[in-house]
């Protein structure tokens, strides 16, 4: 019997690959597939639960979905990902009207639970293994036609002290060079034009398969995929920037200038307390590298600020970094307490105010270095993938190297011509606007 399914994805791109894969599923099997929720047969909610935030925007999803179900506008619910994985007593617990509570790897058994929920009034509980999480098979792509997530690897095995993601998801699993490579040779026949790697750490790609870090080679192999313009880099760690990589990012053209390294802190005391490989200096020192080899890198990070023990010194060591290398992009996050993890009983806990006003010093800081950069750009022409088309002020949304979408600035520029979503055209930039730059297609 076929439904009408809806699908609540929450968190990050991996969670959202993973709504993709039951999407094409559930599509396959003759399901009806829906943008919204009213009057579904099913809602299933994939949630994540790596810190706190995330957490209350899940469970915030669930309850309006419950409300839905209890005003008889849906029928079932069923929830999964990273928060049903770690929380599957306390959900089923307080949330009895739930349907279904599944975890990580009972992904590929979606079609099963649906009908189980159909057909039964009691609450369906399944945690296989997180090894059995497909991570290949088709996909309903939920990003637009022209650039999709590609996901490299799943689980993790590094242990940072404040992470849950080993508990949740597992250790690191790759996938195959040649898999992926058939996946993108799929994806490039659709129309995408970017693809943007992720895993837990991209950079630790095919270690635990081949025994030696691949990513390098893996980008070659992609490179050679007709259809696919830009290869962007996301989650990499920075004492996995090896040579042989940066000479790979140099040397093959699709492949951005563009590397996502989250650093978490530049105080050596907490880098080690947070079970992070190398010092600061060794952070130094890869940027460094990376800046040589490749002058016009962005290069974008995100730091953790409250870590337990994070005294006066030690925070000031991380300002201090941050103004020193001026990253492109900078995203800071709170220390958010985990059970579980080590961090969560460390002593010298931070009072919650003053990670708040650290946050903000960091990111005021950042907002300065950015417009710098930005006013910098004037005057410059970017190659540009144009987003959307704005009808209101006759104007196109795009996104040079520089911006992975979602996450980063945007370019908003005019053509004379018409251009349509997925194009690249060059944009020469005439002004700023804080975080997002302003020009027009050269003609």
């Amino acid at each position: 019997m076929a439904y009408q399914i809806g699908m609540i994805s929450l968190g990050c791109p991996k969670n959202q690959v993973d709504a993709e894969h039951m999407l094409a599923l559930i599509d396959e099997a003759g399901h009806s597939i829906v943008d919204y929720v009213d009057g579904c047969d099913v809602v299933i909610i994939n949630t994540c639960g790596f810190i706190d935030d995330a957490k209350k925007e899940a469970i915030e999803n669930i309850l309006d979905t419950v409300e839905l179900k209890n005003e008889g506008l849906v029928k079932k619910i069923i929830v999964a990902g990273c928060l049903a994985q770690r929380h599957k007593e306390e959900i089923a617990k307080e949330i009895p009207e739930v349907d279904a509570v599944i975890g990580i790897g009972a992904d590929g058994d979606i079609l099963k639970i649906i009908d189980d929920v159909m057909a039964s009034d009691r609450i369906i509980e399944k945690f296989p293994p997180q090894s059995d999480l497909p991570l290949d098979g088709q996909r309903i792509l939920t990003t637009p036609e022209h650039w999709a997530y590609l996901k490299i690897a799943d689980g993790c095995s590094n242990r940072c002290t404040y992470c849950t993601i080993p508990s949740i998801r597992g250790d690191m699993r790759s996938r195959s060079m040649e898999n992926i490579c058939d996946e993108a040779k799929q994806l490039a026949e659709v129309g995408v034009k970017e693809l943007i790697l992720i895993a837990q750490d991209t950079t630790s790609y095919g270690l635990d398969l081949y025994g030696e870090l691949k990513l390098p080679e893996l980008l070659n192999r992609l490179c050679e995929i007709d259809g696919i313009e830009w290869i962007r880099l996301l989650y990499c760690y920075p004492d996995k920037i090896t040579d042989e990589l940066i000479a790979t990012i140099k040397a093959q053209e699709k492949v951005v200038n563009y590397i996502d390294l989250p650093l978490q802190h530049a105080n050596d005391r907490i880098l080690k307390a947070m079970n992070r490989r190398g010092t600061s200096e060794d952070i130094r020192n890869v940027i460094a590298k990376l800046r040589k080899a490749l002058p016009d890198v962005v290069i974008r990070t995100t730091f953790i600020v409250g870590f337990p023990g994070e005294d006066d010194e030690a925070f000031e060591d991380l300002a201090v970094f941050v103004n020193e290398m001026e990253f492109d992009r900078l995203g800071c996050f709170s220390f958010s307490p985990q059970e579980g993890t080590p961090a969560y009983d460390m002593p010298d806990q931070l009072e919650e105010d003053v990670k708040i006003r650290r946050g903000e010093i960091i990111m005021q800081d950042q907002l300065t270095i950015v417009e710098d950069k930005n006013n910098a750009k004037i005057g410059n022409t970017y190659k540009t993938i144009v987003e959307e088309y704005d009808p209101y002020t006759d104007s196109y949304i795009g996104r040079t190297y520089m911006d992975a979408p979602e996450i980063d600035g945007l370019v908003k520029f005019t053509c004379s011509d018409e251009l349509e979503v997925g194009d690249f055209v060059d944009v020469r930039i005439f002004d700023v606007d804080e975080y997002d730059l302003l020009g027009e297609v050269e003609e």
